[in-house]
């Protein structure tokens, strides 16, 4: 993950978990993992503070949450206790055992990393699948040149392709949609594969 973006959260941990707490929740995005993920292991990938992991384990997956941010990680461990959170980060994911989630959800955190970095993050994701699982990914667009906020995170700016292609000959595209977040408000890819059983 991008450094200057990483130090943004472990220094603001606690007003990014506030924050997100009283946005609206992403019930669209919600509504979609209840339509796509099946019962079995999940990862929430790039976890935050741990409100969206803490949602799949309320709806009866067996989820746990990753965060690169240590300050995150502390934020979701004291919120949901009795959840199992880790560190890890993207693009490698060192870790984590391949081959053995049935759903994986990232949800807004690509656009995090550098542009040579994505296809190599999306390989790992997909490859922590179980034939047959299903990977959620959303990445917040970002029009023109990469930028950073006023807290140093990076928003890269990346064709779709890089994160079509590593899924190509892997992967069935089982939705897709370019949107507004509910929750954020601002535009957002979403797309949801699953992982091909030969």
């Amino acid at each position: 993950m991008d450094i200057e973006t990483v130090a943004a959260y472990d220094q603001q941990a606690a007003s990014y978990a506030r924050d997100w707490l009283e946005q609206d929740a992403p019930s669209d995005m919600y509504a979609l993992l209840k339509q796509y993920f099946t019962p079995g292991l999940t990862a929430d990938i790039g976890c935050g503070a741990g409100r969206d992991t803490a949602w799949l384990v309320a709806n009866g997956f067996q989820a746990i949450g990753v965060d690169v941010s240590q300050g995150l990680l502390d934020e979701a461990r004291a919120a949901y206790p009795g959840i199992t959170f880790r560190q890890g980060s993207l693009p490698a994911l060192d870790g984590l055992q391949r081959g053995s989630y049935q759903n994986v959800l990232c949800e807004t955190v690509i656009m995090h990393l550098e542009p040579a970095s994505i296809s190599e993050a999306i390989s790992s994701l997909i490859a922590l699948l179980r034939p047959g699982g299903t990977l959620y990914l959303s990445w917040r667009v970002t029009e023109q040149a990469s930028l950073r906020d006023k807290s140093g995170r990076l928003y890269s700016s990346f064709e779709r392709e890089l994160v079509t292609l590593p899924a190509g000959g892997l992967c069935d595209v089982i939705f897709e949609e370019d949107v507004i977040s509910a929750s954020s408000g601002k535009r957002t890819q979403r797309l949801i594969v699953r992982k091909k059983t030969t």
